[in-house]
């Protein structure tokens, strides 16, 4: 009897420590999301080696990220560059890639060094970037004073630029020149958990749950100071906040439009897929869902009362591609099909998340353009 109930002890102990390392796992897992840093790669980015420079061109491994279209930041442990298309009048390697070099921003690029890509083209602020006349402004927010750039211009419609999962309002730079070449006033605030502003209560991220209201305060911020109405450009999770801030905030009504790079759609996907980056094994993916849902406690994609959220009310402008493996293509797809009258959908191919000017520039800046003639 006592082997029987030691055997049985054993077993209960072994399965006990086993569900405690899935629920460890499941959370280490959600944490790729929840708990990532701004300015950082996301999971998704792969880190390349700099195999060398020379004027004007760079060598990098050879990867599908080194052999993207257009011009991207390139960041590493203390330094910044910028990078242009792949050159076509080298000579490449089996394994490396040459692209050009369009300069470096700080820091230096060696040789054995490890960088990866980010849609971030500048870095600092719009004056030291973009030589640009800009203004530091605090928008009140639920937590308190949220940083915020103000770019100044003619026009009474104001854009409201919110960045995405990992990155910063840095990111709103790639399209202030060409915002105020047409005289667009462009606010480009922090939100809770960036650097300078108030953290998360919990430390987390919630998908924007939660930060909308940051941006629902940079609404109200832009219209107390001379805004007629605004149009929301969101990237990556910006852009769900964008959503949510136009179906939920007191003065939605003077939300003109909505401009939505690279949304996520599904909490829930985009941490799977972020999870999975992270090499967690397909089995555990669900522990990392269910422990999000615990630790941050947001609400199911299936949830009563959330499907109206995106319901866009506004003319909604989604850029986005079928390549983006962290918010799904079809999502953005089916949102444009299922809202055909409001929605538009313009698809950029070989761009990684939240990079959809990154790939072609041009093209970007004149869908937009057209977008926004109307409503400024």
């Amino acid at each position: 009897m006592r082997t029987v109930v030691t055997a049985t002890a054993a077993a209960v102990t072994a399965a006990l420590a086993t569900g405690a390392a899935s629920v460890a796992a499941g959370r280490y897992a959600s944490d790729a999301a929840l708990k990532a840093p701004p300015g950082r790669p996301l999971p998704t980015e792969p880190r390349l080696t700099v195999h060398g420079t020379a004027a004007g061109q760079i060598t990098l491994t050879r990867d599908l990220a080194a052999l993207r279209p257009g011009r991207y930041g390139l960041a590493g442990d203390g330094s910044h560059a910028v990078v242009g298309p792949v050159l076509g009048t080298v000579e490449h390697g089996a394994d490396t890639v040459v692209r050009r070099l369009e300069r470096v921003t700080h820091g230096t690029l060696e040789a054995g060094d490890r960088a990866w890509f980010t849609p971030n083209l500048y870095v600092g602020n719009p004056g030291t970037a973009l030589g640009l006349e800009y203004t530091d402004v605090e928008v009140p927010g639920e937590l308190g004073p949220l940083p915020a750039w103000f770019v100044p211009g003619a026009r009474p419609t104001w854009i409201v630029a919110v960045h995405g999962l990992a990155a910063t309002r840095e990111h709103a730079m790639n399209l202030m020149e060409p915002l105020h070449r047409r005289s667009v006033p462009v606010l480009a605030p922090a939100y809770r958990g960036d650097v300078g502003a108030p953290p998360s209560p919990d430390g987390l991220h919630h998908f924007g749950e939660t930060e909308w209201r940051d941006v629902d305060a940079a609404v109200r911020y832009a219209l107390d100071h001379g805004a007629r109405q605004v149009v929301l450009l969101g990237w990556s999770t910006g852009a769900t906040m964008a959503l949510r801030t136009a179906a939920l905030s007191g003065v939605r009504d003077r939300i003109a439009g909505l401009v939505l790079d690279s949304p996520v759609l599904s909490w829930e996907t985009t941490l799977r897929a972020l999870a999975a980056a992270r090499r967690t094994p397909a089995a555990l993916l669900p522990l990392a869902v269910r422990a999000a849902q615990g630790r941050a406690g947001l609400h199911g994609d299936r949830d009563t009362g959330t499907a109206g959220l995106h319901r866009p009310a506004v003319p909604t402008l989604i850029l986005h591609g079928p390549d983006d493996t962290v918010a799904p293509w079809h999502l953005s797809r089916r949102l444009a099909d299922t809202h055909a009258r409001l929605v538009s959908l313009h698809a950029v191919r070989d761009a990684p998340h939240g990079a959809m000017w990154n790939a072609d520039p041009a093209d970007y800046e004149e869908t937009l353009r057209r977008f926004m003639t109307p409503l400024v």
